[in-house]
């Protein structure tokens, strides 16, 4: 196994800068960002690292090899040509998995079946086996074919980085923990003003704001595939812990979510008991269409409802409507970010954003609405 790798972080679209931008703070080389996805170069000792502190990837990936597959007999070749018996032991279980796009090879379970028969003959040729047992460690295959350039690739983190460990249960239509974290980075928020989320939910933003601020590592309180691969030191993920852990901040924080639902609001400070953060936090009952604060500045950072059928969409806007006007006093200093799928919500909320993101909730395309109060 080489000691140079490169890692290969998917991220959700519009995240790709805000994760680039951790990885180079984390002392990772030639860190380049593409659509969707984030390469870096990488040794063993950094994939611990990197699962455990990365707040807006959804994996870490190593990449193994890319080449030319605009047939199967390519795609088994070029799989077959790469060292993967320096990754997967003799008793390495390898399921494989991905996705194609825009390429001769579209059937994805039939490049499915390729690429597992040509890691399968690379192996018992290096094990001296015609049947592998797969009864140890999970080594995660995925391929990625896209205008006929397969890349092959090794999951190191397991279930996506986005499940931190603390969220068992939640409200409907959940933020996802990654865009969470984006959105409180995208209001630069650093944990020395009060921070507010009026639409909390189960509290994802909130939680997240918590570990920015506190400088936790979002991956302390959770496990990953590779902490069973034989060939990357234990010590590795003790080393990483460690270090995440010096690196917490010690200090009190203004932080609080409110939610018109009691039930939610209750789920948010289980979570926060789970995420370690409860002592840092505040959940209450609340109306967000009564929201005033009297600080002289501050963030807001919220995902109220986006009312994707026609009558929830009315709701929405005067929802909208409501919380437009409450926020319209606010001291100066106040800096808001609303996200919404919403085409009307500028119009409802009554006013012009200053500034708007792109960023997508899962599939659905949605704007991060950013306000600093006049």
């Amino acid at each position: 196994m080489t000691s140079t790798l490169q890692l290969w972080i998917p991220t959700l679209f519009g995240l790709e800068g805000l994760c680039a931008g951790e990885l180079r703070r984390l002392g990772l080389p030639s860190v380049r960002a593409e659509n969707g996805r984030v390469l870096c170069g990488a040794r063993p000792e950094d994939i611990p690292r990197v699962n455990l502190n990365l707040r807006t990837g959804e994996r870490a990936l190593i990449l193994l090899g890319q080449f030319p597959a605009d047939s199967f007999d390519a795609l088994f070749e070029g799989t077959r040509a790469l060292p993967w018996e320096a990754f997967i032991p003799r008793d390495g279980a390898f399921p494989v998995k991905g996705h194609a796009l825009n390429s001769a090879l579209h059937a994805v379970p039939a490049c499915q079946s390729v690429v597992k028969k040509a890691i399968a003959a690379r192996l018992g040729q290096r094990w001296g086996l015609t049947v592998l047992p797969e009864t140890g460690a999970l080594y995660q295959v995925q391929f990625s074919i896209m205008g006929d350039i397969a890349s092959l690739l090794l999951d190191t983190s397991g279930a996506g980085l986005h499940k931190r460990g603390y969220r068992a249960v939640g409200v409907a239509a959940p933020l996802r923990e990654t865009l969470a974290a984006a959105m409180v980075q995208l209001s630069r928020y650093r944990g020395r003003d009060p921070f507010c989320d009026p639409f909390c939910g189960s509290g994802t933003i909130v939680i997240e704001a918590a570990l920015i601020a506190k400088n936790r590592a979002p991956g302390l309180e959770r496990s990953f595939a590779a902490q069973k691969w034989s060939w990357l030191d234990s010590r590795y993920w003790m080393d990483a812990a460690g270090e995440a852990i010096d690196r917490e901040f010690d200090g009190r924080y203004d932080i609080w979510g409110g939610d018109i639902d009691p039930h939610a609001v209750e789920l948010a400070r289980a979570n926060a008991g789970k995420a370690g953060v409860e002592e840092l936090v505040r959940f209450e009952t609340a109306d967000a269409a009564r929201f005033r604060r009297t600080a002289p500045k501050g963030r807001i950072v919220t995902n109220p409802p986006y009312g994707e059928r026609i009558l929830q969409k009315r709701e929405a806007e005067d929802l909208y409507r409501a919380f437009g006007r409450a926020v319209r006093d606010l001291p100066e200093g106040w800096q808001i970010g609303v996200l919404s799928s919403h085409t009307e919500f500028e119009r409802a909320f009554g006013r012009t954003a200053d500034k708007k993101r792109k960023l997508y909730n899962g599939m659905l395309k949605c704007d991060l609405f950013m306000y600093g109060t006049s």
